[in-house]
């Protein structure tokens, strides 16, 4: 062996040295950064959770404490007796189902057709859609107000969904993903005689998957969480969703933070269920939007 190779074989050790020390480094820094921001992301949900868990006699407890001594579920049951709760998640539940459908589908359809097909205008009807996202959304609630009304849907969970049933931002984001599917697969699928609905339904979407977990994940927040406009449509209180409703109790035990902390742990809930099922999916629809 030379005594070039002897020299290079002998230096390698101390540059994995300095390179394991290098991530040493980036390691102490880094995963503290990373714990503070956990703590600041999760702080309130944890404190929420721990108000939820304590006794009326804690919650007021002094310093505070935020492992609660002793630990109660009564808060959950009482909130169930209190108000007729089951009818309000259930009120909630068709309303976020009926607005998730309708907004994926219009969106879907709206937004394969700008992405896919080739026609006079198509851009500039694009960038007019887009355009309206700097619209604040109490700017039209006048103008759906009187169009439900129209539409005789006042006092109805449909009259809630429908001003929301499509949205700009979910055309945009299915539009590129759709955009970053292979024309390969759209002609082989021509050359074998299949429809644009077909190509649509059959190929285009599956390839979306991502994206449309994305839609969903987004929906699912935006009616579950719906407060101002339900209250605006529904004149009958037993129709509220969750969210109107917590906030009738909020209004009714201002002074019992367990009920109101233990009723918002159960909104909550759902939403986290479903982040947790279409996390992997929503992170690459995120990224493939970016890409696109």
């Amino acid at each position: 062996m030379s005594d070039a190779s002897v020299s290079r074989a002998s230096r390698r050790p101390i540059r994995s040295e300095k390179w394991s020390g290098k991530k040493v480094l980036q390691a102490i820094i880094l995963y503290p950064l990373l714990l503070l921001t956990t703590v600041i992301t999760l702080g309130p949900f944890l404190w929420l959770l721990s108000t939820a868990l304590k006794t009326g006699e804690n919650v007021y407890a002094y310093p505070p404490q935020f492992i609660p001594n002793p630990i109660t579920f009564q808060n959950f049951i009482d909130v169930f007796n209190i108000m007729p709760l089951w009818d309000y998640i259930g009120n909630t539940v068709v309303m976020t189902t009926l607005g998730v459908l309708l907004n994926l589908s219009l969106c879907a359809l709206t937004a394969y057709p700008l992405a896919r097909l080739r026609f006079p205008g198509r851009n500039a009807i694009f960038f007019t859609m887009v355009s309206t996202m700097i619209l604040p959304n109490a700017a039209g609630m006048i103008v759906n107000f009187l169009t439900i009304q129209s539409l005789g849907l006042y006092n109805s969970l449909m009259g809630v969904v429908l001003p929301s049933a499509i949205s700009i931002f979910n055309v945009f984001l299915l539009r590129q993903a759709f955009i970053t599917v292979p024309n390969d697969m759209e002609l082989s699928a021509r050359i074998d005689g299949a429809g644009e609905f077909r190509i649509f339904a059959s190929i285009m979407v599956p390839m979306i998957r991502p994206a449309i977990a994305t839609v969903v994940i987004f929906d699912f927040m935006a009616f579950w969480n719906s407060l101002i406009w339900p209250v605006i449509v529904l004149d009958d209180k037993a129709k509220y969703p969750l969210g109107p409703a917590l906030r009738y109790l909020n209004s009714n035990l201002a002074f019992n933070f367990p009920y109101i902390a233990a009723g918002t742990i159960i909104s909550v809930i759902p939403i986290i269920v479903i982040f947790l099922i279409l996390q992997r999916q929503f992170i690459n629809g995120m990224v493939g939007a970016v890409k696109g």
